[in-house]
């Protein structure tokens, strides 16, 4: 199933989406899960990383499509927006929120169809390599590589990532099971490690983005055969 939002203010355009959407659906035989909303205010509040997929008007009277975005960047590096707009200017200013495409106004069917199997495409690509941490306070969706290391406390898992660190209660029986075939390493007991973020192993220190953590005795030779299979696969 994909989850997408259309965010547009006019009620026809947006009743044209949704018609676009539905016939999709159809001939697609994808599933779609359709949220809609009328302007980048009603989509910012309480926004959770719950979309795959933002159909975004540039142009609105509140909070504008751009101004969106870079709010939802913020807590959301995942999903995959497709601005639509009536000014191709605009498209370039899209790259800077990491937007995957535009459509142009008016819209016909065909270019819609093109752009959003674009977008499921991307979609897919990434599922496979996505985690959604649920948090006291709502829930964040971090690609894997964004994750440096996971770190166990007091029955709480520490996620250090690019975006900040997480906390959540869990064990880390529970983090191996969701990381552990996507290069997730023991180190010690403590800690779990994103062989992709290890740039340097002394001794019994692996450097981990900058952060040195140490390789236990009875997780060395696990640990290191990893990494060389890693390394030596390009994975």
């Amino acid at each position: 199933m994909l989850r997408v939002a259309v965010v547009e203010d006019e009620p026809s355009v947006l009743a044209q989406m949704e018609g676009f959407l539905a016939r999709y659906e159809a001939e697609r035989g994808t599933p779609l899960e359709v949220a809609a909303f009328r302007d980048g205010s009603e989509l910012l509040a309480d926004y959770r990383p719950v979309y795959d997929i933002i159909l975004l008007d540039i142009e609105m009277p509140q909070v504008d499509g751009m101004a969106a975005a870079e709010q939802i960047r913020r807590t959301d590096q995942n999903v995959v927006i497709v601005f639509i707009t009536n000014m191709a200017q605009y498209a370039i200013q899209g790259y800077s929120v990491g937007a995957l495409d535009f459509v142009l106004k008016p819209v016909d069917y065909y270019t819609f169809s093109v752009k959003l199997d674009r977008a499921a495409r991307l979609v897919d690509r990434r599922a496979a390599s996505q985690l959604v941490l649920t948090l006291p306070g709502g829930a964040v969706r971090l690609d894997t590589r964004q994750i440096y290391y996971v770190e166990i406390q007091d029955r709480r898992l520490h996620y250090h990532t690019d975006q900040g660190e997480y906390v959540l209660r869990g064990s880390m029986k529970e983090a191996e099971s969701q990381l552990g075939d996507r290069h997730f390493v023991r180190c010690n007991y403590w800690y779990l490690v994103n062989l992709y973020h290890v740039t340097e192993v002394r001794r019994d220190v692996a450097v981990v983005a900058g952060h040195e953590l140490e390789i236990s005795r009875r997780n060395r030779a696990a640990f290191m055969t990893a990494l060389t299979n890693y390394v030596g696969g390009g994975a």
